[in-house]
């Protein structure tokens, strides 16, 4: 089968998967997908170990984490190999956020993350240690990476280590975080669970939510419905 898009990047949580995990159907319609020769991105905010412990990285052929700051590929010879996109801010950021009060926080190998409100000390910070950083909303939460990393960023590094490019790409998500994932792709797409502003700047917004929206897309591009699909750009 020729396919006008050759590749699928898929957000995790809220469109992957449904509750931190995914559906045997959207397994089967993932695999489906890959077997007709799509590649399989996945590109989320998720830390890279939380991620691994949740979902199967075994049916994409990359898995960009950490909001674009991470990518995470099997290499050649069947090794694990993760990239680091960014450099992390200094421990000195974390340590000052922990000293006033911040909770939960995460640190991973780039991105610092915590929950609204806390995104009010978190600019404090970064405005008094002088550093070059940006605060990302993902629904309630606040992720904290260097400037200019998100996930379209990411997602380009990604395919070209595939031999890909933007051009040949469909996106999909569902979050704040995502609008940089679906302006990077030649089709954006929304499930229907998605956050009104990122459904007024989608090119398709699905029928279906979460994992149920996947499969419809998965279905809709190996029927050949996105191949004459031309998405208006301003």
């Amino acid at each position: 089968m020729t396919m006008r898009h050759q590749a699928l990047a898929l957000d995790y949580d809220g469109t992957v998967a449904e509750n931190g995990r995914v559906t045997k159907a959207v397994e089967d319609a993932l695999r489906r997908a890959r077997d007709a020769g799509l590649k399989l991105v996945l590109v989320t905010g998720r830390e890279l170990d939380d991620l691994m412990r949740a979902c199967p990285t075994e049916l994409f052929d990359a898995v960009v984490a950490e909001n674009g700051a991470l990518l995470y590929r099997i290499d050649a010879s069947g090794c694990p190999v993760e990239h680091p996109l960014a450099s992390p801010p200094p421990p000195a950021f974390a340590e000052a956020l922990r000293a006033r009060g911040v909770y939960p926080l995460v640190e991973g190998r780039i991105v610092v993350a915590t929950l609204q409100p806390h995104e009010v000390t978190v600019l404090g910070v970064i405005r008094e240690q002088g550093l070059e950083l940006e605060i990302v909303f993902n629904k309630g939460a606040v992720m904290v990476l260097p400037s200019g990393v998100n996930k379209g960023t990411g997602l380009a590094t990604a395919l070209a280590s595939l031999g890909l490019g933007l051009h040949h790409v469909v996106g999909v998500g569902d979050a704040e975080n995502d609008h940089s994932l679906l302006a990077a792709c030649d089709v954006g797409v929304a499930v229907a669970n998605a956050v009104p502003s990122l459904k007024s700047r989608a090119d398709i917004v699905l029928d279906g939510a979460r994992g149920a929206g996947v499969v419809e897309l998965c279905d809709r591009m190996l029927a050949g419905e996105l191949d004459a699909f031309d998405a208006p750009r301003a």
